[in-house]
């Protein structure tokens, strides 16, 4: 890191890098609005659960996100809870605290994540993908640059806005699961993972992006000789076009299919690519599916689920059933309020912006098309309509920033490590059982592995089980994706619901972050494939090419050969 720039905190308390979801600087485009609507979302959902926890304060700090956890009625900054016998009385006798108790037992009296559920499958989902489709059908090539510039606001809008609903049903979609594996966990003593197995089966988005429609054009092609013969073909972009425009039911389905996936971004940036962007990446998954390539079965899940039941002591086996029952209703949101909302939204921006990056070029405003991301929108609205504005030269530190550094380069957290929250048994019985079940999610969601790696094993936990050798493809960005072939291993940083267009390509996954939790975790169970998280380590140490063993039953991932 260069010594002229300083990472200094904006405020007192701790406050830790968010490197999961954004391990590289982030855009100005994206930060504007996410700074306002992550809070705001994850604050909405923890107020209907009545949870301690109300969100995370988000600040960006030489374009890195740093976040600080907000406890409901604990002034900001500070640096941890107050002494216990304090702690005590003010969750039984301060009145908002009391107040926000009983909406919390409520919520899990009432099953609140039922009621949510049905609000996002009749109310929210349903709008939102109106809302895209409606903008998608805006072509901003089609636009003058005083319309473009209006354009550009109200994707900046409608990214904010979705950005929003994704993290109001954060909460949704994750403590009926966190109140099931702290209940497991307690009972049985299995770890995590062994809980979270027995989920397998019910995120049917996590077997790829529109999946139903991928299946729908791979049994078209299936009985199309000249399909099959055309999809066989080299150009990824004329096998697309093909399929595109042919007649009957062949083209319905594949004009269906594009139609969903073609502006859903592959990560959680304005920097990442669309799924179109790389049409060998779609026609190798078609290929995949077109072969057959699927979930596995659930007969294992089953048996796993029986010999875990035994494992809980006798009389709480029907809460048991009724605790994985919950998790496993509300486990596909984890996947769909991503996809279906700033997944999407994110990928009709980064259209929009590419457009006016394609002008800015040519008017000699920025050295390159995709440089417009890392324009905040009034910097790319003034440019676009001739007023002075930031240089391409200001515009190019950005985007070299940008593209070489990471979190890896930055302090893991500023002014103090954060302190671990308190024992769930100080706080009255509703909010106990709230706060073991956050805890659960916490602690799982983005805790990476405490083994040690050497040049040519690294450690982490084991998502799945199972042993897989074959190649490793080491993606970085987007642009890596191109790289996969089927039965490729993928090894990255973490992994976002917009990967999952690749899993009918990949043997075995491998991240450097996240735990039983995080979206890797989902997707190697859902998809019956070994994973190993939170190694820390392996972009680092894997080389792209080199043949690698996943062992899921030790956790360990295993150089055998250099990439020749």
């Amino acid at each position: 890191m260069d010594a002229e720039i300083k990472f200094q905190a904006p405020g007192p308390g701790p406050w830790e890098a968010e490197n999961a979801h954004f391990p590289r600087p982030m855009t100005h485009f994206t930060a504007e609005g996410f700074l306002r609507a992550f809070p705001k979302g994850f604050a909405e959902g923890t107020a209907r659960y009545g949870l301690l926890l109300s969100h995370f304060k988000p600040t960006l700090i030489n374009s890195f996100l740093y976040q600080q956890a907000i406890i409901f009625g604990a002034p900001e900054g500070a640096s941890g809870p107050p002494p216990k016998p304090v702690l005590w009385l003010v969750s039984r006798l301060v009145p908002k605290m009391r107040a926000r108790i009983k909406v919390c037992r409520k919520a899990f009296e009432s099953k609140q994540w039922r009621a949510d559920l049905e609000l996002w499958d009749c109310v929210e989902k349903p709008a939102a993908i109106a809302r895209h489709l409606q903008l998608q059908a805006v072509d901003p090539a089609a636009l003058d640059d005083k319309a473009l510039a209006q354009h550009l606001s109200v994707m900046r809008e409608h990214q904010e806005a979705m950005i929003t609903l994704h993290h109001r049903f954060t909460i949704t979609c994750t403590v009926a699961t966190g109140d099931y594996v702290a209940h497991v966990t307690e009972w049985t003593q299995v770890p995590a993972g062994g809980a979270l197995e027995l989920l397998r089966g019910t995120s049917p988005i996590s077997n790829g992006v529109a999946a139903e429609e991928l299946e729908a054009l791979a049994a078209a092609i299936r009985g199309d000789e000249a399909a099959r013969t055309a999809l066989a073909g080299a150009n990824a972009q004329a096998v697309l076009d093909a399929l595109t425009t042919s007649s009957g039911a062949l083209g319905e389905a594949a004009r269906a299919y594009l139609n969903i996936v073609r502006y859903r971004s592959m990560g959680y940036d304005l920097c990442d690519n669309n799924c179109g962007e790389m049409p060998d990446l779609l026609v190798k998954a078609l290929r995949a599916a077109v072969a057959g390539a699927s979930a596995k079965s659930l007969q294992d899940r089953d048996a796993k689920e029986q010999a875990l039941r035994e494992r809980v002591p006798a009389e709480h086996r029907t809460r048991f059933d009724e605790l994985l029952g919950e998790a496993r209703l509300v486990n596909r949101l984890r996947d769909e309020r991503g996809v279906y909302s700033d997944g999407w939204a994110t990928g009709l921006a980064r259209r929009a912006l590419l457009e006016a990056g394609q002008r800015l070029v040519s008017m000699g405003k920025l050295n390159a098309v995709d440089h417009a991301v890392d324009l905040s929108l009034s910097e790319v609205q003034a440019l676009l309509l001739g007023d002075a504005g930031t240089s391409a030269a200001e515009v190019q530190k950005r985007v070299d920033w940008r593209l070489t550094k990471t979190s890896a380069d930055i302090p893991a957290w500023l002014n103090s490590p954060p302190v671990p929250p308190p024992s769930a048994d100080i706080f009255p019985a509703p909010a106990r059982r709230a706060v073991k079940a956050v805890d659960a999610i916490l602690n799982n969601l983005l805790k990476d592995s405490d083994a040690k790696n050497s040049a040519t094993v690294v450690r982490g936990i084991s998502v799945n089980s199972g042993v897989y050798e074959g190649t490793a493809r080491l993606v970085l960005d987007a642009a890596d994706f191109d790289k996969i072939k089927s039965g490729d291993i993928l090894v990255t940083r973490a992994t976002s619901p917009y990967f999952n267009v690749v899993l009918p390509l990949l043997g075995a996954l491998v991240t450097d972050r996240g735990g039983q939790l995080c979206h890797a975790a989902i997707v190697a169970r859902e998809y019956g494939i070994p994973g190993i998280v939170g190694t820390k380590d392996a972009t680092r140490t894997i080389p792209d090419g080199a043949r690698i063993r996943v062992d899921g039953s030790s956790g360990e991932v295993s150089i055998l050969s250099q990439p020749s």
